[in-house]
């Protein structure tokens, strides 16, 4: 009978085959060597002592002076000054630290010049770039219309605010924009044109400009008028004609992509607000003093370290050269504005266009370490 007449008939009567199991594979013992073997066998090691690193140099200068100065790579032991990196680098990091070799080559993502992707990105109102040249209100109309509506008695010589002129060319505001966002992305923040008070961190409530050490110069009505005036344009894509670029020595920069007259408005310092005190032990580069006050527990700091904008990316210049001095063309100013700190970066001279952008980091407090600073 053939093998699936078997198995009919098998089924039919209700019969079941079963495969039979194979037995259990046999098993060796392994045997482990005990640690008195391996041990045995293992060749000493001298420990490290302080010995070991009496001779070590920094491997760009090599000097093994300035100890305190010294970072030592986490992969390679090399070490290397503060002020001797590229870009340098302002304070001792409190994490893992890897020297230029040996950190991950990762090439710079350019942000997608694409008019969609920007506004996104920006938040601009959509308005602004529903036809080509276009506006929601063009802002020279505005400017036009403002100066005709002021009083007589602001021909007078005082010092006021300038709104800043964007570039006319809506493609070469594309670029600027894109540059902005090319930078942000890199260290993976989002960007923000305001304070931002974050759960955990300071209030709203706690940035009071009444309690300032030794009182805050008030925002007059004309100042005002003119940062609501590059407020509305920067929500509509009109920027400040500046572009972010890359230096080797100096790491993001800000540079004019246009010239810019004296006292121009160019941006708010913005980011997270927190107070000072918890933010003693931050190895972050780029706070700013918000608020000084008496009781130091109430001091405020902006934090761009996860939001901000191109304030960000703006160098400050070297206080003990006066090399380092001539190339100040910004002022660091903070104003109460309807009784809440803010600080504003202004224009101290003309701009000239392909001139990068610096300011005193120690406007208020001599406590940043610039005399390393290219």
């Amino acid at each position: 009978m053939q093998g699936s007449e078997m198995e009919g008939e098998a089924a039919a009567n209700g019969a079941v085959r079963k495969r039979t199991a194979a037995p259990p594979p046999v098993m060796k013992a392994r045997r482990y060597r005990s640690m008195v073997d391996i041990m045995r066998k293992t060749t000493s090691v001298a420990g490290v002592t302080g010995e070991y690193y009496s001779d070590l140099r920094c491997e760009q200068c090599r000097s093994g002076e300035r100890e305190e100065e010294l970072l030592l790579c986490d992969r390679c032991d090399r070490g290397y000054h503060l002020a001797c990196l590229r870009p340098i680098v302002v304070r001792v990091p409190t994490g893992p630290w890897f020297c230029p070799t040996c950190a991950e080559d990762r090439p710079m993502t350019r942000f997608p010049l694409m008019q969609t992707k920007i506004v996104d990105f920006f938040r601009i109102q959509r308005c602004s770039y529903e036809k080509e040249g276009e506006k929601c209100g063009s802002s020279q109309d505005g400017r036009r219309r403002r100066r005709r509506s002021l009083p007589l008695v602001m021909h007078k010589k005082r010092r006021r605010i300038l709104p800043f002129v964007p570039s006319e060319d809506s493609k070469r505001r594309l670029e600027q924009m894109g540059s902005l966002a090319t930078a942000l992305t890199a260290l993976h923040m989002e960007f923000s044109n305001d304070l931002t008070y974050m759960p955990g961190m300071a209030p709203r409530s706690a940035n009071r400009a009444n309690l300032e050490k030794g009182g805050m110069q008030v925002l007059c009505k004309e100042d005002k008028e003119a940062i609501e005036l590059c407020r509305s344009m920067y929500k509509r894509g009109e920027c400040p004609p500046l572009k972010v670029v890359y230096d080797k020595l100096e790491g993001f920069t800000v540079e004019a992509d246009g010239p810019i007259k004296d006292m121009t408005f160019i941006t708010e310092y913005t980011g997270d607000v927190d107070f000072l005190k918890n933010r003693e032990h931050d190895d972050g580069d780029s706070m700013m003093t918000l608020l000084l006050t008496t009781n130091l527990s109430d001091s405020l700091v902006i934090c761009p370290d996860k939001r901000g904008n191109i304030a960000r990316f703006i160098n400050g210049i070297n206080n003990h050269t006066s090399d380092g001095k001539k190339k100040q063309n910004l002022k660091c100013v903070r104003y109460s504005e309807d009784g809440e700190c803010r600080v504003f970066l202004i224009a101290c001279r003309d701009i000239c266009k392909g001139e990068r952008l610096y300011y005193d980091y120690n406007g208020y407090e001599h406590e940043y370490p610039t005399q390393h600073f290219v």
